[in-house]
C-alpha cells in the first residue's frame, strides 16, 4: 500500500462557491504544487474550506477540524495568487498556521492558468522576489498552464 498524505486545501472566499475542480485535477495529475509528493503518495483530501473572506476569520478555526481529520498539510489554493489583487495575508495564514498548529503549509494547488499569468505580468503583481518565491510552486510549463485556462 502505497503511504498516504491527509491533506487541507483552503480557497479565497471570494471563490467561495468553487467545486475545486483544477485542485482535484492537479492532484491526480500531480501538477502543480501537487508534485512535491511523487507517484508513491496517496493524497487523500481531508478538509476544503475558505478562508472566510477578508481578512481570513476562519484560517483560525479551519485547521482544527482538518485535524480531526488527520490533515497533515495545508495547501493554501491557487486563487489566493491569482486573484485580484492577490490575497495580501497569504504569508500570514501560512505563518500562522505553521505556529499554531505545527502543520506543514504550501502556497498553492493547481498551475496557474496562463490567463491568470499574462494579466499579472502586465500588472507587475508578482515582480518582487517575495512574489516571486509565491508563485514558484505552481508556476509550470506554458503547455500546463494553458490547459488550465
Amino acid at each position: 500500500m502505497k503511504n498516504s498524505v491527509k491533506i487541507g486545501i483552503i480557497i479565497c472566499d471570494r471563490y467561495n462557491t468553487c467545486a475545486g475542480g483544477k485542485c482535484f485535477r492537479s492532484i491526480k495529475n500531480r501538477e502543480g504544487a501537487f508534485d512535491i509528493y511523487g507517484e508513491d503518495k496517496e493524497l487523500e483530501i481531508v478538509g476544503y474550506t475558505t478562508c472566510g473572506g477578508c481578512p481570513g476569520g476562519n484560517i483560525e478555526y479551519a485547521c482544527d477540524e482538518m485535524i480531526k481529520n488527520g490533515v497533515q498539510n495545508i495547501h493554501l489554493a491557487t486563487g489566493l495568487i491569482v486573484g485580484y489583487p492577490p490575497c495580501p495575508h497569504i504569508n500570514y495564514f501560512k505563518d500562522f498556521i505553521e505556529k499554531k498548529y505545527g502543520l506543514k503549509v504550501v502556497i498553492g494547488t493547481h498551475p496557474i492558468p496562463q490567463k491568470y499569468l499574462n494579466v499579472h505580468t502586465k500588472l507587475g503583481t508578482w515582480n518582487t522576489p517575495e512574489w516571486q518565491e509565491i508563485i514558484k510552486p505552481t508556476i509550470s510549463d506554458e503547455k500546463t498552464r494553458l490547459s488550465y485556462d
